[in-house]
């Protein structure tokens, strides 16, 4: 084991990739758990493990993780289905990394997590967190971003179109928003969780977008 060795779930996605070439540019020894194999760009220096979230195997010795994990329900197809990746996938991971020692672990939640939240969406984020507070890291990094920033076609993702006009539409308004609900940039947010990692401060922290975009700059 290295002394910087980490795992990563979730390397395919916006957060994620940013994630994993910010690790790669800092030297760590990455492990990216994916579903399939050829996720990882070419040329990364990641070792890319295809793993099934729903039966993880024996991960690679590491001190730090991240996980950014995370669909919707209209790509998940059902409440079901979105539930099986944001809650279960997360925890999975979550308890496979602390088999194999990581003690600092970040993840990507969202604004307005809450587990007695009326909406289904901030409900489901908001009882993983609450699981993964349960399972007693030593240093444990919940990353609540507001609206995400970033170019989905260039990573072959499904367009969100709510998230598109959502995005045009602030834009111009962007200086005049609070930065709690301000866009934000997805390497910003991984910026972010990186440093807030590192802190490593003890018990549970959670990083409202606001932060993010201080620790994320």
């Amino acid at each position: 084991m290295t002394s910087r060795a980490v795992l990563l779930a979730g390397a395919s996605g916006l957060i994620g990739r940013e994630l994993l070439k910010a690790l790669c540019a800092d030297g760590a020894t990455v492990h990216a758990l994916v579903r399939r194999a050829g996720t990882l760009p070419a040329g990364t220096k990641g070792h890319e493990h295809v793993v099934d979230f729903a039966t993880l195997p024996a991960l690679p010795k590491a001190r730090e993780a991240c996980c950014a994990l995370g669909t919707t329900i209209k790509v998940a197809g059902s409440e079901a289905a979105f539930r099986a990746v944001d809650f279960d996938a997360v925890l999975a991971f979550a308890r496979a990394a602390q088999a194999a020692g990581v003690q600092r672990f970040a993840v990507v939640s969202a604004l307005g997590a809450s587990a007695r939240s009326p909406a289904f969406y901030s409900r489901v984020k908001g009882e993983m967190e609450a699981a993964l507070a349960a399972l007693g890291f030593a240093s444990l990094v919940i990353a609540r971003p507001s609206l995400l920033a970033g170019d989905r076609a260039a990573l072959g993702q499904p367009a969100r179109l709510g998230e598109r006009l959502a995005l045009a539409l602030t834009a111009p308004l962007s200086p005049l928003i609070p930065r709690a609900w301000r866009p934000i940039e997805a390497a910003t947010v991984a910026r972010a969780m990186l440093r807030a990692l590192h802190e490593a401060r003890p018990g549970t922290r959670i990083v409202e977008s606001a932060e993010l975009q201080t620790l994320g700059t």
